[in-house]
């Protein structure tokens, strides 16, 4: 498959990708240290602390239960420290214990069980702030939709080592990990196409213009991928994901970009390319995924739906940004 894909985009293509993905940094990636601490009502931090447990085993679970601390007044703040749970009935969540862990200078997730109905802040709190979240039962599904995208967002730099710790977060570090990467490509995109008219920009963005934007992206969804799979427990290899990339989304990853990507290279085709780019990302990041938790790649005509729907969403929010920038009367 490998060989079909350097027929494709020649075999220089395919040493560019490889030496520029760094299949090594990814492992270390899946295995960087960090702390959540746990406080508040013990039967609640018993029960989250299992949630976040569960499905590990033997030497996996030891190393998961090392990440999370319950709060004693020996808990320091450190650079691995990234949230603190405070977790308890309405009334206990305004314990002055909070004034304690403001300390610690992590976010703070104040989760509230016996509310009247879900809710969640809309953005992660800062260090040392609490975010107030509120919860009508302690249970893994509700978890899941108002705390736990927040609490994966809260862990930046560590997303694929708290998948790995925690199997209960793995779907939702794969979709943040292919939004990132996505947000990636469209930067790649732009740039290129920006290079490809101001050639001066070429000399400053470097690899960027010589390699050009399918080899980089091309780069950028195997590390996807790589960290897509080490978040999932398993360790990447960069032969057996070479030749599945072409399969991911039934072709519509690489395949799509080489073939769009060249047909919009007028300036005014950049905000295209920034779309075309996303979508292709997005499809090989769900379709790994995808393949990890059904055990068979997406349908053609699943990747195709997915791919139109981001394309056309990535579209609409480029054309929504330029009419900011553009004068009213215009």
């Amino acid at each position: 498959m490998a060989a079909n894909f350097g027929s494709v985009l020649g075999a220089d293509v395919v040493k560019m990708v490889r030496k520029g993905v760094d299949m090594h940094g990814v492992r270390a990636h899946a295995r960087l240290p960090f702390r959540i601490v746990l406080a508040g009502d013990p039967a609640a931090v018993s029960r989250v602390r299992s949630i976040l447990l569960a499905g590990n085993e033997g030497e996996r679970l030891a190393d998961a239960a090392r990440c999370l601390e319950t709060y004693s007044a020996a808990c320091a703040p450190t650079r691995e420290l990234k949230a603190v749970l405070y977790i308890g009935g309405v009334d206990q969540v305004i314990d002055a214990h909070l004034l304690e862990l403001r300390a610690l200078r992590a976010p703070i997730f104040a989760i509230a069980i016996g509310a009247t109905s879900d809710s969640a802040p809309e953005r992660v709190p800062a260090p040392g702030q609490v975010g107030n979240y509120h919860l009508t039962e302690l249970r893994e599904d509700s978890l899941r939709a108002h705390v736990f995208p927040q609490l994966v967002r809260a862990a930046k730099g560590v997303e694929v080592a708290l998948g790995r710790r925690f199997p209960v977060l793995r779907d939702l570090v794969a979709t943040k990990i292919t939004q990132d990467a996505a947000k990636n490509a469209v930067k790649i995109a732009v740039a290129s196409g920006l290079v490809d008219h101001v050639p001066i920009l070429g000399i400053a963005l470097g690899a960027v213009a010589s390699a050009g934007d399918t080899v980089a992206i091309t780069g950028l969804q195997i590390a996807l991928m790589m960290q897509i799979e080490a978040a999932y427990g398993r360790d990447p290899d960069f032969k057996r994901l070479w030749e599945l990339l072409p399969i991911i989304g039934g072709g519509l990853g690489w395949r799509t970009l080489a073939r769009e990507l060249s047909g919009f290279m007028p300036v005014a085709g950049v905000p295209i390319k920034g779309a075309i780019a996303y979508a292709g990302t997005i499809v090989v990041g769900e379709g790994i995924s995808f393949l990890i938790a059904h055990g068979r790649p997406m349908s053609k005509e699943q990747a195709s739906q997915l791919y139109a729907r981001t394309k056309n969403e990535a579209l609409q929010a480029g054309k929504n940004l330029l009419r900011r920038f553009r004068p009213e009367n215009s």
